[in-house]
């Protein structure tokens, strides 16, 4: 049975926290929210808690797990070295949704690193998650608390929907800020790599790192994964997901034009929708799904896994959505999520 301690977002219950982190220290698994979606934890240095964490998920042994600390003093134990370019990010983005993949000390086990020789690490900065890391005294192997490759769970109910009776704890502290995953740099390449967009941009890590770069998820699920959230396919509901992307006019037109075929067809479509383009949808009398405005990317993220998630639950024959095309730190961490969700 999975028990939800539901807590105040700011000021959570200190003796709620204590309970959770006592069922950490135990073994146990536990999902609280990050700032960017809703982890679920396990000690990280416990190897048998962190097998429970990739079988309550499905989640394949070839995908490493990201491990969140209180803080940059905790974060030492766990790494071979931390160079000044680390140090420098940690200045400026931590507390927060940046994750630093470094090499790894021998502390680290195999199967938190999928047998790599680096290790990601992130300080996250929800008051929930920061009031139980500091309960615990752990560090916290901590992927998405869902179901592997499934949307990412911004709200403790879509934790029970994927894991409840397969893990030990939730502790709800409300939807959750950012809404996507966080950014992953490696920082053992020359240059630093970009393995993940989120909230933290290329022009904001190049205020700090000016040669960092980007790479490109796994061309396959099969293939050697770097870090967390690389797969091709990923943050994917059942329904299957089609994507247009292109200059906002002519790819609304390809859309619209699509989904008409399809309801002609006698197929069910669910939309997901900008605010912006639902005018464009109400002669065809198809399903809508608001993504938020386009023009507010941050409502966008936020609002992202939770319309991919009530999609999924119409079973309609297909999803169908507009690519981002405005420009903000967040809109490459978007379109990113949408072109993994539609990857076959």
């Amino acid at each position: 049975m999975t028990h939800v301690l539901r807590v105040d977002p700011v000021h959570p219950d200190i003796q709620l926290i204590a309970k959770a982190a006592d069922c950490l220290r135990a073994g146990g698994l536990v999902a609280f929210p990050t700032e960017t979606v809703y982890g679920l934890g396990a000690h990280a240095l416990d190897p048998d808690a962190v097998a429970r964490v990739f079988q309550a998920k499905g989640r394949p042994a070839n995908d490493p797990l990201i491990v969140h600390v209180a803080t940059l003093d905790a974060a030492r134990p766990l790494v071979a070295d931390l160079p000044r370019t680390a140090q420098d990010l940690a200045a400026r983005f931590w507390p927060g949704p940046l994750t630093l993949v470094l090499r790894r000390s021998p502390l680290v086990p195999d199967e938190v690193t999928a047998g790599l020789d680096t290790v990601a690490i992130r300080i996250p900065s929800h008051p929930v998650a920061r009031a139980l890391l500091d309960a615990c005294g752990l560090p916290l192997a901590a992927p998405s608390a869902n179901l592997f490759s499934r949307p990412s769970p911004t709200q403790a109910a879509h934790v029970l929907a994927d894991l409840a009776g397969r893990i030990d704890i939730v502790v709800d502290g409300g939807p959750t800020d950012v809404g996507v995953e966080s950014t992953v740099v490696d920082l053992t390449t020359r240059p630093p790599m970009v393995l993940r967009p989120g909230v933290v941009d290329l022009d904001a890590l190049r205020s700090v790192i000016p040669d960092v770069g980007t790479r490109q998820a796994a061309a396959s699920d099969a293939d050697p994964l770097r870090a967390p959230g690389m797969m091709a396919r990923h943050y994917s509901p059942v329904t299957p997901v089609l994507l247009f992307d292109g200059e906002r006019d002519t790819t609304l037109a390809r859309l619209t034009g699509a989904a008409r075929d399809r309801i002609a067809r006698g197929e069910s479509v669910i939309v997901l929708a900008f605010d912006e383009d639902r005018p464009e949808f109400r002669p065809l009398h198809v399903h809508l799904v608001e993504l938020g405005p386009e023009g507010d990317p941050p409502a966008v993220a936020a609002r992202l896994y939770a319309a991919l998630r009530e999609a999924d639950q119409a079973h309609a024959s297909v999803i169908l959505v507009r690519g981002i095309s405005t420009r903000h730190p967040l809109s490459a961490a978007i379109q990113d999520r949408l072109r993994r969700a539609a990857t076959s």
